[in-house]
Formats: structure tokens, C-alpha cells, sequence
């Protein structure tokens, strides 16, 4: 961020004190500037058996990749994660844990990964607007067919080498 979201003016970094160090103040109207990013989430989507994990393709790419989507103003994170689901496959979510966050750079996103068990396993309601494919897979199968060298694959990789269930 180079200029105040507020009036417009230079940023420029200013030490304001001890626990927060360096923050970019504005040298027009002498405002603190916070970083401002956008905030979304992922979904690692289980079976209702907890046995397999949905991948899905969109906008005519081939990479398997998870659910996604950006958080709506006023609301929280695990909301967002069960609408997106909705709206992207046409499944419900019985349950809905945290997994792991990460800084996405290159969109300038906070992205916060959710493990969440679909009440079925039915992929007839699939909004093909903004899903091309989506499939169930075993959790071998998941790791092996994931977008390599994505941020979806280490929220997956970091699940499955962690913990295979964080619901029992």
C-alpha cells in the first residue's frame, strides 16, 4: 500500500512505538495505515464417512484444487465456508473446523483453510457456472491429484500429515 486510503496522500513508514514498530503514516493528513487485504477461504470438503476429500476444476483449468471463495462483508469466516460450498457443489456441511491460514501474495488474501464433513455425498447439484468437475477421492488419491505447488496443496498435505480426522 503506497497511499492513504482515506485522503489519498504518500505513505510513508513511521516508527509508532514498542509493540507495533515500523506502520506506514500518511504525510498528508497524518493517519496510520494498517494493511488492508482481502480475506477468503478453502475448504478441504470430507464424505459423510470421512473417507474421502472433494477436488474440484474451474473456469476450464484441469488443476484439482479445493472449494474457495471470498468472504461477504459482515460475515465470519465459517459462515462463508459452508455458503461457498453451497453455492459452488449444492452440499450441505454437517461440521466445520479450522485448519491452517495462510498469506496468499500474489491476490494479496488472507486465506484460512476449514475441514468440513458434507451432510451427502450427491455432486447432482454441482453449479456448473463455477464448477467444470468435481470428484470424490481417497486421501492417497487426494495428495497425488491436487494442483502441485499450490496453496491447496498444503492445506492439504499440512491436514493429512497432521491429523486425518479433527472431528473425532
Amino acid at each position: 500500500m503506497k497511499y492513504c486510503y482515506n485522503c489519498g496522500g504518500l505513505l510513508k513508514p513511521e516508527f509508532l512505538n514498542q509493540r507495533e514498530g515500523m506502520v506506514p503514516k500518511c504525510t498528508m493528513c497524518g493517519k496510520y495505515q494498517f494493511p488492508v487485504f482481502s480475506t477468503a477461504v478453502s475448504m478441504i470438503v470430507l464424505n459423510p464417512s470421512q473417507d474421502k476429500i472433494l477436488l474440484i476444476q474451474q473456469y476450464g483449468n484441469t488443476d484439482n484444487i479445493l472449494v474457495a471463495g471470498y468472504i461477504s462483508k459482515g460475515e465470519n469466516a465459517e459462515t462463508a465456508a459452508a455458503r461457498e460450498i453451497k453455492e459452488e457443489t449444492g452440499l450441505d456441511i454437517s461440521a466445520v473446523t479450522y485448519n491452517k491460514s495462510e498469506y496468499f501474495a500474489k491476490t494479496n488474501t488472507l486465506m484460512i483453510n476449514f475441514v468440513c464433513i458434507a451432510s451427502d455425498a450427491d455432486l447432482s447439484l454441482i453449479d456448473r457456472e463455477e464448477v467444470d468437475h468435481a470428484e470424490w477421492f481417497s486421501f492417497d488419491q487426494a495428495r497425488k491429484n491436487i494442483k502441485h505447488h499450490s496453496l491447496a496443496e498444503k492445506f492439504l498435505v499440512y491436514y493429512l500429515d497432521s491429523q486425518q480426522s479433527c472431528f473425532q
